[in-house]
């Protein structure tokens, strides 16, 4: 049996997703220079605005959990969507990246999510039909030398969330999220300025944002301030940014085991993202269904020396773009019937026995947790094999006891944890998803 005892990542310090805070300085630098990294920040970091330190550990577990299991709905189609709205599920200020930036001129520094599973950038702006309480002041465009509405006859109006102000002058946008959560505002141009790991700021001109009006968010926390989109998309970040950074972004996620680690994590575009040198494997990156998620072709895992095929439509091998890749999520899913040949093939290799999640909500978990000794598991991407961190397919739910941190749901994702301890580099021209074993804290 190929297995191997290693420390379990406790689940207190991880959360479902890693809120991701850049830290910003607004020094007037607008060349990329071929590319820049931010710094990135544990969303239960004290350096976190979201740090509880009163939580206790199973709160956090069944907090995080609940997360990442309803981020599933939001990758799901649906028929039942007005024709101008865009349907995901909230990404709410507690889940997800959290992003450091500012917005207009002069800068007003700004709170949002950076989601790689969106694409539109929005934040609530004055004057409000509705908007629902932040800490942070409501941007106001009048106050901004480089805001501008969009026109709807421009080639910035032509997206699936676009439609035309009734008295036909300005671009606006609708957005609404499965919880019941929106917002609907105007399309505009305005400056957007991220800081970087040299000290220097990065100012990019003329970004497509949506300035809301009318929002409403149904979660409890009301720190953040709107979505940064980090997707496919022709709105998102990635994307406007697409010339000037080659395509090209990455990230290396450190495994917070503790609160009070503050080592920060990497978020880096254009020539810093790139990943290559040795043991550097690389997928093909598949658009599949809506151009917004990063679609990956899985064929199979293994757990030990055991392989298990994923049965494609033609029979053998995974389906193209059968999976996708969100770090955003903290479990992989499988369909239903896969993930009970892989968590079987799990049990198999550990010689404890099984007790139920106090939560629950994970399905395969273990007593003694610090003694299971945990099999290699492996993803096989087409074309490049993903050794996973022993030390994170398992978590530690409450003191003593583990829970393998997969889930049974369709569509697949594969989640933040499988990605722990790896350098993940998109490559949106090639159309390629690169790994690259790595100790994030040392970079």
């Amino acid at each position: 049996m190929a297995s191997h005892h290693h420390s379990l990542l406790s689940f207190a310090a991880l959360a479902t997703t890693f809120s991701i805070i850049l830290l910003c300085s607004f020094s007037p630098i607008g060349a990329l220079n071929g590319g820049f990294t931010v710094d990135l920040i544990h969303r239960d970091s004290p350096n976190s605005p979201f740090y509880n330190a009163s939580e206790t550990h199973s709160q956090r577990v069944a907090k995080a959990l609940r997360r990442s299991i309803n981020r599933l709905n939001r990758f799901k189609p649906t028929s039942s969507v007005p024709p101008n709205s865009l349907q995901t599920d909230l990404i709410s200020d507690s889940s997800g990246y959290l992003l450091n930036y500012s917005v207009g001129t002069p800068p007003v520094p700004k709170l949002a999510i950076a989601d790689t599973g969106s694409d539109l950038i929005w934040l609530q702006c004055k004057p409000c039909i509705k908007c629902y309480n932040q800490t942070a002041p409501l941007f106001y465009p009048e106050m901004s030398t480089t805001y501008k509405t969009v026109s709807c006859t421009s080639s910035l109006c032509k997206s699936p969330y676009n439609s035309c102000s009734i008295d036909g002058t300005r671009c606006q946008y609708s957005v609404e999220y499965g919880d019941g959560s929106f917002s609907e505002g105007d399309i505009a141009v305005e400056t957007i300025t991220l800081g970087s790991t040299t000290g220097h700021s990065v100012t990019l001109r003329k970004t497509i944002i949506g300035c809301g009006h009318n929002n409403n968010d149904t979660v409890e926390s009301k720190a953040s301030t709107g979505i940064v989109g980090l997707g496919g998309g022709k709105a998102s970040l990635v994307s406007q940014l697409h010339s000037s950074i080659g395509g090209k972004f990455s990230y290396c996620l450190v495994p917070s085991i503790y609160p009070q680690d503050n080592t920060s994590s990497k978020l880096s575009f254009g020539s810093h993202a790139v990943v290559s040198g040795f043991g550097t494997v690389s997928t093909p990156l598949e658009y599949k269904r809506s151009d917004t998620f990063y679609n990956l072709t899985l064929e199979a895992m293994s757990v030990g020396s055991k392989r298990l095929e994923l049965s494609g439509s033609s029979g053998s091998g995974g389906s193209k773009g059968n999976i996708i890749i969100d770090s955003g999520s903290t479990l992989t899913s499988f369909p239903t019937e896969f993930y009970s040949k892989f968590e079987s093939a799990v049990a198999e290799e550990i010689n404890f026995e099984r007790i139920d999640d106090p939560s629950h909500l994970l399905s395969l978990c273990y007593n003694n947790s610090d003694d299971i000794d945990v099999p290699n598991i492996t993803a096989h991407f087409s074309g490049a094999d993903v050794q996973l961190n022993p030390g994170f397919t398992f978590v530690s739910v409450t003191y003593g006891i583990a829970c393998l941190a997969f889930a049974a749901s369709e569509p697949s994702i594969f989640g933040y944890l499988a990605q722990s301890n790896l350098l993940v580099g998109y490559d949106l021209v090639e159309k390629t998803i690169s790994f690259k074993p790595t100790d994030c804290t040392k970079l």
